[in-house]
């Protein structure tokens, strides 16, 4: 089967390709060892019926549409209709049927997505691990099959990236509030792609966070990142093609995004940079002091526990036993913000915002890794609550500074062959979404070039 998407879909157009051998393709990979606890329940009735209905338009000589009837994939956050919405949690088996697709996966199937079923994930979105207690962890297969430990995939969007991982799916459909997509990227060698948020509706997904939440996807390539965005955008991106000798990019020095780097993970990050400045790119080091005020807005959970309370505060009245402790206890210091510590603390984002953009001015995009570790063995993260949190924090540090900036970014894999993953992250401020995918695909580029 092809690499990428994209690949994928010129062996479609070009008939080489049915959407019913390739679906099955996927289907067998669900279904493998590989994939397991990937899915919390898939939909492979209806996406074998999506398949042959355009492969039959296709014989009647009409053209597929843009996704083709390949695999995508679904988070269990975004109703599909006629299926369960559950969040990956056992306090929401009670909740009926969803009514109608949510827009993200009406645009998906509007575009010929075949639909495999909802994938697993961190209960309610809330950690960057990928653990969970319901349905089981999916093992990282990436790292299961250099190195045979199990490791964690990643969070909170775990599922989501196994089956782009394993060839379950094309792309997978997930969320982002502070890294839940870059992060499983990183740790199995993916692309995830956090667009600005305003860009992509999250009506009919189930929030943890109303003002970090965005709705984006995982691809094996940042052309497909390309082409799935415009599907879940409803936009056109416009690619500047100028090399990488074009752009102006920023390496912030300060201790809260290289502090904690592990030494595969330093490799990787120092070899990307000395392979993207043999490409031509100017890339220059800055300190941004003014990321060490980002604690600051983060103290006693931020925004994103007192939303999730919000949220969750009555059902917690009455089920707070059928959530897992470990984000239960996360969504509880919610509790304690009140009305006027929330109104100080969006207005405090809303200036760390302005200083950010002020300070990056200049830059066309900021490098870093995304996240400073490779991924965790799974064991002791399971058996010890302050190691599991320890490492939930270590995770999204450096990929929520994105979501609390508003702003854009994309975790690209830079490791060679026989490495285990590490993903480079490139970031901007708010709306700059198609410069970041434009600088991104010279990139990739490049650290394509340096593993040859």
């Amino acid at each position: 089967m092809p690499d990428d998407l994209m690949t994928a879909l010129r062996q479609r157009q070009a008939g080489a390709l049915s959407a019913s051998a390739a679906l099955e393709g996927s289907i067998a990979a669900a279904r493998s060892p590989a994939c397991r606890h990937a899915l919390v329940r898939d939909f492979f009735d209806t996406a074998r019926l999506t398949a042959r209905h355009l492969d039959e338009q296709q014989a009647a000589g009409l053209p597929p549409p843009p996704l083709a009837g390949l695999a995508v994939s679904i988070k269990d956050l975004f109703d599909v209709a006629g299926r369960h919405t559950t969040a990956a949690s056992a306090s929401l088996t009670d909740a009926a049927p969803a009514a109608a697709d949510s827009p993200a996966v009406a645009r998906l199937r509007a575009a010929g997505a075949a639909l495999i079923g909802h994938t697993n994930m961190t209960e309610f979105a809330f950690s960057g691990l990928g653990i969970n207690a319901h349905h089981g962890t999916p093992l990282n297969p990436v790292t299961l099959a250099l190195d045979g430990k199990q490791r964690i995939p990643g969070g909170s969007s775990s599922g989501a990236a196994v089956t782009v991982a394993t060839g379950a799916a094309w792309a997978a459909l997930g969320s982002d509030t502070g890294g839940s997509i870059r992060i499983p990227a990183a740790l199995q060698g993916l692309v995830g792609f956090k667009n600005t948020a305003a860009l992509t509706p999250r009506e009919g997904c189930i929030p943890l966070s109303t003002s970090l939440d965005t709705a984006c996807a995982i691809t094996r390539s940042v052309r497909d990142a390309v082409l799935i965005h415009e599907i879940l955008a409803a936009r056109r991106v416009a690619i500047d093609p100028r090399p990488l000798r074009g752009w102006r990019l920023a390496v912030v020095t300060a201790p809260l995004l290289l502090d904690g780097m592990d030494a595969t993970v330093t490799h990787a990050f120092e070899r990307s940079l000395q392979w993207l400045r043999r490409q031509g790119a100017q890339i220059e080091e800055i300190p941004l002091p003014r990321l060490q005020g980002l604690a600051a807005l983060q103290a006693q959970g931020g925004l994103v526990a007192a939303e999730a309370w919000a949220w969750h505060r009555k059902r917690m009245q009455e089920q707070t036993s059928m959530y897992d402790p470990r984000v239960s206890t996360r969504i509880q210091r919610g509790a304690a913000t009140s009305a006027a510590d929330y109104i100080d603390l969006q207005a405090a984002r809303r200036e760390w915002i302005a200083g950010m953009q002020a300070d990056l001015a200049g830059f066309d995009a900021v490098l870093s890794p995304t996240v400073p570790v490779v991924a965790p063995e799974l064991a002791p993260l399971e058996a010890s609550l302050d190691a599991y949190m320890t490492a939930n924090a270590l995770l999204l540090r450096n990929p929520a500074v994105v979501n609390m900036l508003d702003g854009c970014a994309i975790s690209l894999p830079c490791q060679q062959p026989g490495e285990l993953p590490v993903g480079l992250m490139l970031w901007c401020t708010a709306g700059q979404d198609d410069r970041l995918l434009s600088i991104a695909l010279q990139a990739e580029a490049a650290l394509a070039a340096g593993v040859q």
